[in-house]
């Protein structure tokens, strides 16, 4: 296994732990454990998904899992974040409902395209997608500390949200031929 994949399976891994850390009821100087060490957790992960891409390219170690593996993990860190976050009242339900519908959308339209041969890349409105909402998630996981970093953190959570859909529609229709094709 080539690094980037294993930043990758080391992404997948501390999600998990992510999740039981939110279940243990701990306190450390008046804040939940999960509080002080989830935003550590998240960020190194993040930084994790921006380095395992940057050296799968730049070393030509781009494989078959790589391309399988990497994206699953963003997908799963996203969506351990934003429940967090919902369970602890500081983001609506329906902002992780848009968020993952569009993630299982463009998944199902990879999974199409996959017999016909055809690998469908990130767009940059994808990739900016992605840094705002992994943003807004690093800035609203910190919200037990510093409350003033609600505002903030939902207003990149809110333009994440609108890039989310409107990269959802034109991934949709610079791949309709293949979906139509599929029926």
């Amino acid at each position: 296994m080539n690094l980037p994949n294993k930043l990758s399976m080391i992404r997948v891994l501390i999600i998990p732990v992510m999740v039981v850390l939110y279940y243990i009821n701990f306190k450390v100087s008046g804040y939940q454990l999960w509080e002080m060490v989830i935003p550590v957790l998240f960020i190194l992960a993040s930084f994790t998904d921006f380095l395992d891409g940057y050296i799968a390219r730049k070393y030509n170690l781009v494989t078959t899992f790589g391309k399988f593996i990497d994206p699953l993990a963003d997908k799963l860190l996203v969506m351990a974040a934003l429940l967090i976050l919902n369970a602890e009242g500081v983001i609506p339900m329906w902002v992780t409902v848009v968020i993952l519908s569009r993630e299982f959308i463009v998944t199902g339209i990879r999974l199409v395209a996959a017999p016909t041969g055809k690998v469908i890349a990130a767009s940059k409105l994808g990739k900016y997608k992605t840094a705002s909402t992994m943003i807004a998630l690093i800035i609203l996981l910190f919200v037990p500390f510093f409350d003033v970093l609600l505002s903030v953190g939902l207003v990149v959570l809110y333009v994440g949200v609108l890039l989310t859909v409107i990269s959802g529609i034109e991934y949709f229709n610079k791949n309709k031929l293949i979906i139509m094709d599929s029926i």
